[in-house]
């Protein structure tokens, strides 16, 4: 496969059979957003994130329209609703049930990393959650050209840290007292996943989510990354 020349990722829709990625857009997403992430509950949602939980929806709009306004890191919301299939993705209750974004973007050293991820409870445990790390991975390395993906996380977040390695990324150490979030000390989790083993990876992401791996109620007759 020729590898394309590393370029920044700009504003685009990527489609998939369970969801859509688009812009995050303030205006149409806000809304289901902190009506699906916010209340009793949902405060684990929140934990290991830079920001949130929000107060009130007003502070949580402003909030995202400073997510919205930037380049790096550069926010997608997930929207659970296939490639065609998407009415209300542009409107003021557009199905938001998460979003994600693409961050410390290096095409120097075709270096990405995906982060700031938030899933509302509609989105975890579905395939449109496995697919939406998916499409990301894909855009990264078939269509941006880069060499190294990147998660990184608290360490403390065993959640994030088995999610890791669901998607095929592979443990690559501790950063021991990285950084201060909401005043505590994070150490940080490296991941990372390489272009050379995104074929293999890629295949394995497909056989997962095509419809013949999945039972009447849903359920996976394959894992994905078993262990």
């Amino acid at each position: 496969m020729t590898r394309p020349q590393p370029t920044t990722p700009q504003r685009t829709t990527l489609e998939g059979s369970y969801v859509q990625l688009v812009p995050l857009h303030p205006a149409a997403h806000a809304e289901a957003l902190y009506q699906a992430a916010h209340g009793p509950g949902h405060e684990a949602l929140w934990r290991y994130l830079f920001d949130g939980p929000y107060p009130t929806a007003e502070a949580f709009r402003a909030a995202l329209e400073k997510k919205a306004g930037t380049d790096d890191p550069l926010f997608f919301a997930i929207l659970d609703c296939p490639k065609g299939d998407c009415p209300n993705a542009d409107g003021p209750n557009g199905r938001a049930v998460g979003y994600a974004s693409f961050m410390r973007i290096e095409p120097a050293h075709r270096c990405i990393e995906v982060g700031s991820i938030l899933y509302t409870p509609r989105l975890q445990r579905t395939a449109g959650a496995t697919e939406a790390m998916y499409l990301m991975a894909r855009h990264v390395f078939e269509d941006l050209g880069y060499r190294r993906y990147e998660w990184k996380c608290d360490s403390r977040n065993e959640p994030s840290r088995r999610a890791a390695l669901r998607f095929g990324f592979t443990f690559e150490g501790i950063f021991r007292q990285h950084m201060i979030v909401k005043g505590q000390n994070r150490d940080t989790a490296w991941y990372a996943m390489l272009d050379i083993e995104w074929p293999e990876r890629k295949a394995r992401f497909e056989r997962w989510l095509a419809p013949s791996n999945f039972d009447a109620d849903g359920k996976q007759l394959t894992p994905l990354f078993p262990g």
